[in-house]
């Protein structure tokens, strides 16, 4: 059994006022300028490496290599 019954019935208008606070948060991002370009980005997330021709190498992070793409 999946938790617990009912106790009571809950209206209608109760139950759209409580799923009405449930909002979509927009993500933080940080504002960094690579190559002369500004380029934002999610903060404690590995960011991906790219050469002049847009060709993705490896991801990165705090200036260090971490994974290969």
């Amino acid at each position: 059994m999946a938790g617990n019954p009912p106790k009571r019935k809950v209206s209608r208008s109760n139950t759209r006022s409580r799923r009405a606070q449930w909002k979509a948060d927009a993500p933080t991002l940080v504002k960094t300028v690579e190559n002369g370009k500004t380029v934002y980005s999610r903060p404690h997330q590995a960011k991906v490496v790219t050469d002049s021709q847009g060709t993705e190498l490896f991801l990165e992070y705090k200036g260090r290599k971490v994974a290969d793409v």
